[in-house]
């Protein structure tokens, strides 16, 4: 058994879809990347990368690469998993984000994430928190913000 760990901070922009964990959340703004900017997704490939040493997102898949840009995040998590073979056991994650609430979105960002890597949804924790208007970006609603856990065998 092996522990992964992984975060990811993008800067909310107009003009973009809000990627979460695959699904689109509805929302004014989304995330600035080179990719499609999920957030969540991001912090799990990296958790993925870190729970087999295989060092990390931006090693994988080079921003500054232009085969990545606008790359599906999903399409991006199943490459890492076919190449390390991790099987994960379960996954805790947190996103922190001002705005647009994500309770209403949690239970459908976690059915998702059970998808992507064929868990039962009781091995799928998410959880949301505010920065409650400090921290800068994160606090005024101009950032996002995930940290992932997994647990791999």
């Amino acid at each position: 058994m092996r522990v992964g760990t992984g975060y990811d901070l993008h800067r909310m922009v107009e003009g973009r879809p809000f990627y979460l964990g695959g699904v689109i959340i509805p929302s004014e703004k989304g995330e600035e990347a080179h990719s499609d900017g999920d957030v969540l997704l991001h912090a799990l490939i990296d958790a993925v990368l870190g729970s087999c040493a295989d060092g990390d997102i931006g090693s994988h898949f080079p921003p500054e690469d232009d085969k990545w840009k606008d790359a599906d995040s999903r399409m991006l998590l199943k490459a890492v998993l076919d190449d390390t073979k991790a099987e994960i056991i379960n996954i805790d994650a947190t996103v922190f984000l001002e705005r647009p609430k994500l309770r209403p979105h949690v239970d459908e960002v976690r059915e998702s994430l059970a998808a992507l890597l064929g868990l039962d949804i009781t091995a799928v924790s998410l959880k949301a928190k505010t920065a409650e208007g400090c921290l800068g970006e994160l606090g005024t609603g101009d950032a996002v913000a995930a940290a992932v856990t997994i647990l791999v065998k």
